[in-house]
């Protein structure tokens, strides 16, 4: 089998794969460019395994006139840019020592070896410059069936780094075939290792939970992950009932791993995942307005459009009910309204504590008017 890809077949890249393989070396594509391309899906990123050694691929780099920089010299990773697309070119590596969050490599010529250290069979394949597909392991053959299944004994992956458990989950969600459901072994197997999760830092754990929830229905993988026990370990107090209602009601809308979070809830979800400010202020400004009782234009006015799409999105979900037809009409209504009352207009009659409370209530008039009423008919009222 041939990779037949116009990524493959850049003169950068192949520039590239000439400038390493110029002493010999052996040099393969590998990973997430491999397994999307063979699954008919978009590739982003170019990641690629050789024999040869870091120092000697920054040599040989330089002799090409090809920039390199060390992004992870140490575990064997260099990065090769051409006309301003980035190569990340790794080492063949074997583990020497895992803790369960980073593992001591050692360098190998022995593209197996490299291999059996990966997480999953549909992420060991490998494709020449050429486009030729190879496979030590046999992970075509679960790439077909979309079966996610690891390398050797899911309990030893999961051992030497417990991230894996989240991975599995998320890379089921993208990739898995959801009618032959999940593997046995690897559920048991995460089970079994819950108390590793507690080693990994919050930010990993919240970047994995945010990309699995990207995915075009994480629905089933959250599920499971509750089952197993993962999502009470990694995030107490999250309730995933709402979810599938969520994601009914999205209908073809953009996928948003924080509005799903939303929908999940959780005990002190920054803290629990180590979220940004404004992804914590953006979640639970859309939880808040979920629970309240204001119409969509009131909304659109005062969040934004995207808000409170969001906003309104979970509380049918919660609430399973369907969303009105004219909901977006409304949210846009209200997103494009502005308010006609300035303070200074109440000036200098009104002052203090009194001029705030009548410009809020000059300002709930004017939102129940449907944003009809004019400056003139607002000011009127309180003369």
């Amino acid at each position: 089998m041939r990779l037949d890809q116009p990524w493959l077949k850049n003169p950068a890249t192949q520039a590239v794969c000439q400038a390493v393989a110029a002493d010999g070396a052996q040099v393969l594509f590998v990973g997430g460019c491999v397994r999307n391309a063979l699954l008919g899906e978009s590739v982003s990123d170019m990641d690629l395994a050789t024999d040869a050694r870091p120092e000697q691929v920054m040599e040989l780099a330089a002799l090409a006139g090809i920039k390199a920089v060390p992004t992870g010299i140490d575990h064997g990773t260099v990065t090769l840019v051409r006309n301003g697309i980035p190569h990340e070119i790794t080492t063949f590596r074997k583990d020497v020592a895992t803790d369960g969050r980073r593992a001591v490599v050692a360098f190998s010529n022995d593209i197996e070896e490299d291999a059996r250290r990966r997480d999953f069979t549909m992420n060991a394949i490998y494709a020449r410059p050429d486009g030729e597909v190879v496979d030590p392991l046999g992970g075509l053959a679960d790439l077909t069936r979309r079966r996610v299944r690891f390398i050797g004994t899911a309990e030893n992956r999961i051992r030497e780094d417990y991230l894996r458990s989240l991975r599995y989950f998320r890379f089921h969600a993208w990739f898995g075939d959801k009618a032959e459901g999940f593997d046995a072994d690897a559920l048991a197997a995460i089970a079994a290792n819950l108390d590793g999760l507690a080693a990994l830092s919050r930010e990993r754990v919240g970047a994995e939970l945010l990309k699995l929830l990207a995915a075009p229905d994480p629905a089933p993988s959250v599920a499971a992950m509750r089952q197993s026990g993962v999502l009470a370990n990694i995030l107490p107090g999250a309730d995933d009932r709402a979810l599938a209602p969520l994601i009914h009601l999205e209908a073809g809308k953009m996928p948003s791993g924080i509005r799903r979070l939303a929908a999940l809830g959780g005990e002190g979800l920054q803290a629990a995942l180590r979220l940004s400010k404004s992804q914590a202020s953006y979640l639970a400004a859309i939880r808040e307005a979920a629970a309240g009782t204001a119409g969509a234009s009131e909304l659109g006015y005062r969040m934004g459009a995207e808000k409170a799409l969001d906003s309104l999105l979970l509380r049918a979900a919660f609430l399973e009910q369907p969303l009105s037809s004219e909901l977006e009409m409304d949210i846009a209504l209200g997103a494009s309204a502005t308010f006609p009352v300035k303070a200074r207009d109440l000036l200098p009659d009104l002052k203090g504590p009194h001029l705030g409370a009548t410009l809020k209530e000059l300002e709930a008039a004017w939102i129940a008017s449907g944003f009809r009423l004019s400056r003139e008919q607002l000011l009127k009222s309180v003369r």
